[in-house]
């Protein structure tokens, strides 16, 4: 088991990059999954930096395990409540022809992991993501 707490700020992404990297250190992993999860982590801790804190910064929680072929993502924060699977998935047409900045990572995670589930709990967003590899 891997955790590491970061603070809610962008800087503070290369530490995400480090904990995935420390993660998967003695896993074989090919370069397409490995792209997906720092993808997919990397957007849910930015989406909590822009959004769970208005105003203010906070903390982020990360904690990684592996089972048998997959590894597991928990991501808490203490920002407002946020429940991603309240995202109906985005058009893709308007996204282009608005040329909309944004609006596409919570599909994307979605998409691209083999699960991810939500709870609040304890005053706390709590997301698990899994991917097999």
């Amino acid at each position: 088991m891997n955790e590491i707490k970061i603070k809610s700020e962008l800087p503070e992404l290369n530490k995400v990059r480090i904990f995935l990297k420390d993660s998967l250190r003695k896993k074989t992993v090919s370069e397409k999954d490995y792209y997906i999860m720092e993808l997919s982590l990397v957007e849910v801790c930015i989406n909590i930096i822009k959004y769970a804190y208005p105003g203010k910064k906070g903390d982020i929680y990360l904690r990684s395990w592996i089972q048998k072929n997959s590894i597991y993502f928990e991501i808490k924060d203490q920002g407002i409540p946020f429940d991603p699977r309240s995202i109906k998935r985005p058009d893709i047409s308007e996204i282009i022809e608005k040329e909309k900045k944004g609006g596409l990572g919570v599909f994307l995670i979605k998409s691209l992991m083999d699960s991810v589930k939500y709870r609040r709990e304890d005053n706390q967003n709590i997301l698990v993501m899994c991917k097999s590899f």
